[in-house]
C-alpha cells in the first residue's frame, strides 16, 4: 500500500507578486511517483504598509488556491511547474480581504481534494 506524503513548504508556490502578498501557503503532496504542490496566497499589500491598504491578486479576488506538478528536473525542492497547472473541483478563490480563516479552509479543502484522488490512482496528465 502506497503512502501519501504531505510537505508544508515555507515559501510561496505561485504568482509572480507572492513576495507582496501576507497570505502565503504551499503543500507538497507526493503519491507514488507524483508530485503535486497546491498553492495558496492572498492579500497582496500595495507597499505602503497601511491597514486595509490590499490590492486583489487578480480579477475580483484577494487570495487564490492553484495546484500543479512540481517541475520534472527539481529534485530537492519540488517547487511548482506553473506550466503544468492541475484542475480540481473545490472553491479556489476569495473576494473579500482579511478573511486568513477562508483562504486557510479554502487550501485545506483544495489539498483534501487532490489528496484523495491522488489515493484513487488520479494522475492528474495533462
Amino acid at each position: 500500500m502506497n503512502k501519501l506524503k504531505r510537505t508544508e513548504c515555507g515559501w510561496a508556490g505561485h504568482f509572480c507578486c507572492a513576495s507582496r502578498c501576507l497570505f502565503r501557503r504551499n503543500t507538497l503532496l507526493e503519491y507514488d511517483k507524483i508530485k503535486i504542490v497546491v498553492s495558496s496566497v492572498g492579500l497582496m499589500s500595495m507597499g505602503k504598509f497601511v491597514m486595509d491598504d490590499y490590492e486583489t491578486i487578480g480579477l475580483d479576488r484577494y487570495y487564490e488556491t492553484m495546484a500543479f506538478h512540481s517541475k520534472e528536473d527539481d529534485d530537492k525542492y519540488h517547487d511548482a511547474d506553473v506550466h503544468r497547472r492541475i484542475s480540481f473541483d473545490s472553491p479556489w478563490a476569495i473576494d473579500k480581504f482579511n478573511t486568513e480563516d477562508k483562504a486557510n479552509d479554502m487550501h485545506e479543502t483544495v489539498v483534501s481534494e487532490i489528496s484523495r484522488k491522488l489515493r484513487k490512482r488520479k494522475t492528474f496528465e495533462l
